[in-house]
């Protein structure tokens, strides 16, 4: 529920009612933005995208569907060797809410290996939902299985073609920033990348750091 620029935006009700043991973040700290980009299909261009990162020495949050870490393995790693966090979007992207307990475990799960497989390490314990679709028992499945749930502040319709180009997700972002801004951005968005460059500049300009969703306290 968005709020003039610099004002973080409210939030679902019922995130207030939300325990402890319920992991989740939609919101940072202080003066600092968290890049997150979600990979759940197209990769777009990955050398764009991996370029502007390192040439804005930004580090961002990727939650990435296990069907393209098997497709992509080189660019896993290299996410790794830049310095990215990588985290668990399942493997196939289903609406949670769809399957039985059992299932939602197993996408998890079998994220994990998939990943331990491609990189020798363990999976970073935090996670996206699919289309950001969960439920107070889904969000303490994922809990108890030891992750931290990462829904946003700012998100986009940018599974689309935007209509205005590269000035639509820089318009969308600039005009909704805010302390501990946690963005939802689609590496499938050539629109995206065409912006990234100037987006990360300007946030950077405007006075704002880049943080990792881990540095986030749930």
């Amino acid at each position: 529920m968005k709020k003039a620029t610099g004002q973080v935006p409210g939030f679902p009700g019922e995130t207030k009612s939300f325990t402890d043991k319920q992991k989740a973040v939609w919101v940072g700290q202080g003066k600092k933005v968290y890049l997150t980009i979600d990979n759940g299909g197209d990769m777009g261009d990955t050398a764009k995208l991996l370029k502007t990162l390192k040439d804005n020495q930004v580090k961002a949050s990727f939650f990435i569907l296990g069907s393209n870490v098997k497709k992509y393995p080189d660019f896993i790693r290299q996410l790794l060797a830049d310095g990215h966090l990588v985290a668990n979007h399942t493997m196939t992207h289903r609406d949670m809410n769809t399957l039985t307990d059992e299932q939602v475990r197993k996408e998890i799960t079998d994220f994990e290996n998939l990943y331990k497989k491609v990189t020798g390490r363990e999976v970073t314990n935090y996670f996206r939902f699919p289309y950001g679709k969960y439920s107070p028992h889904l969000l303490n499945l994922v809990s108890d299985m030891g992750y931290t749930s990462v829904f946003w502040s700012t998100a986009m319709r940018d599974w689309e073609p935007r209509k205005n180009g590269a000035e639509d997700p820089y318009n969308d972002i600039m005009g909704n920033l805010h302390p501990g801004n946690v963005i939802l951005m689609h590496q499938g968005s050539k629109e995206n990348i065409e912006a990234l460059d100037r987006i990360l500049k300007d946030i950077k300009k405007a006075g704002y750091s880049f943080g990792l969703v881990n540095e986030i306290k749930p």
